[in-house]
């Protein structure tokens, strides 16, 4: 005789677990109308002055502020990217700047060398404090944080005088006399955004989540401390040295207190102090304005764009584990 055993229905719900009401239903879809209710108009709204920005470049300097304005342009031209990078002349507008594309050269190698150096030298320091024992960890931990709370501009002057005083740079003798050592060089524009406080932080509770057993099996193998650091750390910090990456190099894109400081040639200025200079010299010339503008944006948002989905994976995942 054989005993039959009864098959759960296809369709059953899991014990425990209710179908949701219709009460429950209206009110979540009514939730989500009045969220994308109001995100909406606010996306819009944050997106219209950039969209204005790129339309504006394309069109002649006598249609930019015109009403209502011209969201798509009629007539678009290249004039205003033509006259800022100082290609040809544009009627009787001011000429673009020849250096223009200088600038962002520049831009590009000071932000890139900063953005490469801080995620090296920050994920060693994020790697001690997470990972390694040793007397006053915390503590200078604490202190690191602690100068995440002191303004940049206090430090500027300070900043300054070192760089003044190196030796054996820009003239200078060994004890750092005679000449202006670091500054108006690239020296003086990359390493003093070598490492960051925050960069650290960021990298460091991100460690924090990574299991010691995996650190301890690759050195029971015979790996030593740095091969443990750069085989299995960092292949599991990606989205976190992202997250920084795109920080760093944002910052370090649009800064510019600190060449404006630095810097005094021309051929070494940056895209933000060139642009700022750029709008004193030819203040009435909106198309050219607009078009520098909108060369100098590209580069954050394509940044943005190729580590969007590490950046918010590397920001959602930071510090889960303290």
């Amino acid at each position: 005789m054989t005993a039959t055993i009864p098959r759960p229905a296809v369709n059953a719900q899991p014990s425990g677990s209710e179908p949701p009401s219709r009460g429950h239903i209206v009110r979540r879809r009514l939730w989500m109308a009045l969220s994308y209710a109001i995100l909406v108009p606010g996306a819009l709204l944050f997106v219209a002055p950039f969209a204005w920005l790129v339309s504006a470049s394309f069109q002649h300097i006598g249609d930019i502020f015109s009403w209502p304005p011209q969201w798509i342009p009629q007539d678009p031209t290249l004039d205003g990217y033509k006259g800022f990078f100082g290609i040809g002349k544009v009627g009787e507008q001011a000429q673009g700047s020849e250096g223009a594309w200088r600038w962002f050269v520049n831009s590009a190698f000071v932000a890139t060398s900063i953005t490469v150096l801080q995620l090296f030298f920050n994920a060693l320091a994020a790697y001690t404090f997470a990972k390694r024992r040793f007397p006053g960890r915390d503590i200078i931990f604490l202190l690191f944080l602690g100068t995440m709370m002191v303004p940049p501009q206090v430090t500027l002057i300070p900043n300054y005088l070192v760089l003044k005083h190196v030796p054996f740079f820009g003239g200078n003798d060994a004890l750092g006399h005679g000449g202006h050592g670091w500054l108006d060089s690239y020296w003086g524009l990359i390493l003093p955004g070598a490492v960051s406080a925050f960069g650290i932080f960021l990298l460091r509770q991100y460690m924090m989540s990574i299991p010691d057993e995996l650190l301890d099996a690759a050195r029971v193998d015979g790996a030593g401390e740095f091969r443990v650091f750069w085989k299995v750390v960092i292949p599991l910090c990606g989205p976190a040295l992202a997250a920084t990456a795109i920080f760093t190099f944002t910052y370090a894109w649009e800064d510019f207190l600190w060449p404006l400081i630095v810097v005094s040639s021309s051929d070494k200025y940056t895209a933000p102090l060139g642009l700022a200079l750029f709008v004193v010299k030819n203040r009435t010339s909106w198309n050219l304005l607009m078009a520098g503008s909108v060369v100098a944006t590209l580069p954050m948002i394509v940044t943005f764009l190729v580590f969007q989905r590490r950046f918010i994976q590397g920001i959602s995942m930071t510090g889960l584990k303290g």
